[in-house]
C-alpha cells in the first residue's frame, strides 16, 4: 500500500467518520515510519534502537457463532523495526468493526488481528486476547526509579530544546528517571496527549533539571507518541551520549487506547505492561 507523504491527506483523523459494525480491515490506515525518522537523522537500515509499541486495547467486542456478544481486552507489541506505525482512529475504526461479526472463538479473532496488523505494519504484530470471563489481572504501579517532578525549576519553552540537555561531573552511574509531566499533541488533530516518561540509562549523570525542562518543552509539540519517544531517545544520545539507554512511555488512552513506546540501545529490555495510573 502506498501512503501520501502527509498523513492528514487520507487519514481518518479529525474527519468525521461513519462506523463500521461488520469485519472491514481495510479500515486500518499505515503511516511510514520513515518520514519522522529522516527528521532525525536515522537512515533506514541503521536503526539506533530496538523495540516495539505496546498497545492495550480495552473496548474489544465480537459475536460468537451464536450470536451472543463476547468482551476481551487485548495487547499488540508492534516492532520499532516495522515499515510502519499504525494510526490510532483506524486501529479503533478496525477494532469497532468486530462488534457485529461473527467468530467461532477466540483463536479467530487473535488469527485475523495477527493477520491485519501484521500486514499495516509490515512486520509481524504479537497479539494477545485476554476474555473478561478468565478475570484478567491489571497492575498499576510506579517506575522504581527516581521521581523529577518535584523540583522546583523555572520552564519557559514549550518546543522540544535538546540544548537543555546536559551532563554534570561525576563518575558513570546508571539510574531510572521518570516524569508525569509529558504531553505532547496529535500531529493531525492537535488534541493534546498525556504520558509518563521512563529514562533509563547508563553514563555520566544527566542535570535532572534540565531533563525535566527538555521533557517539558514537548507541551506543544506536535507529533505521535512513537515518534516523540525515538525524538527523546535521539536527543539524549546526541546531546549526553550515555553508554546505555531506554526510553518508555505510558500514554493515556484515548478511544479505549493506549499506546506505550519503548526504544532501548539494547542493554536495557522493554518492562513489563504496568500501567501508569492515568491509563
Amino acid at each position: 500500500m502506498t501512503q501520501p507523504t502527509d498523513p492528514s491527506i487520507l487519514s481518518p483523523l479529525g474527519k468525521p467518520t461513519e462506523y463500521r459494525a461488520t469485519y472491514a480491515p481495510e479500515l486500518l490506515y499505515p503511516i511510514p515510519r520513515q518520514l519522522k525518522r529522516d527528521e532525525l537523522g536515522i537512515g533506514s537500515d541503521t536503526l539506533p534502537f530496538i523495540g516495539e509499541d505496546l498497545w492495550n486495547a480495552y473496548e474489544l467486542s465480537w459475536l460468537n457463532k451464536k450470536g451472543k456478544p463476547q468482551v476481551a481486552v487485548a495487547t499488540f507489541r508492534v516492532p520499532a523495526d516495522s515499515t510502519n506505525l499504525v494510526e490510532s482512529k483506524s486501529l479503533k475504526l478496525y477494532l469497532n468493526s468486530f462488534n457485529q461479526t461473527n467468530f467461532t472463538d477466540v483463536a479467530a479473532v487473535e488469527a485475523a488481528l495477527v493477520n491485519d496488523l501484521s500486514a499495516a505494519a509490515g512486520a509481524p504484530v504479537g497479539v494477545q486476547i485476554a476474555v473478561l470471563t478468565g478475570q484478567p489481572p491489571a497492575a498499576v504501579g510506579y517506575p522504581a526509579g527516581v521521581l523529577l517532578d518535584d523540583q522546583d525549576i523555572a520552564c519557559d519553552r514549550y518546543q522540544p530544546a535538546p540544548e537543555l540537555l546536559a551532563t554534570v561531573a561525576g563518575g558513570e552511574v546508571e539510574e531510572t528517571l521518570y516524569s508525569h509531566l509529558l504531553k505532547s499533541n496529535c500531529l493531525v488533530t492537535g488534541q493534546p496527549d498525556w504520558a509518563m516518561v521512563v529514562i533509563r540509562y547508563r553514563g555520566r549523570p544527566i542535570d535532572r533539571a534540565g531533563l525535566l525542562r527538555y521533557i517539558v518543552s514537548f507541551r506543544e509539540h506536535n507529533e505521535f507518541h512513537e515518534q516523540c519517544v525515538e525524538r527523546i531517545f535521539c536527543d539524549i544520545t546526541r546531546q549526553c551520549a550515555p553508554a546505555a539507554l531506554a526510553v518508555h512511555a505510558r500514554y493515556t488512552r484515548r478511544g479505549g487506547l493506549d499506546i506505550n513506546p519503548f526504544r532501548s540501545s539494547g542493554e536495557f529490555s522493554a518492562p513489563d505492561n504496568t500501567r501508569e495510573v492515568r491509563q
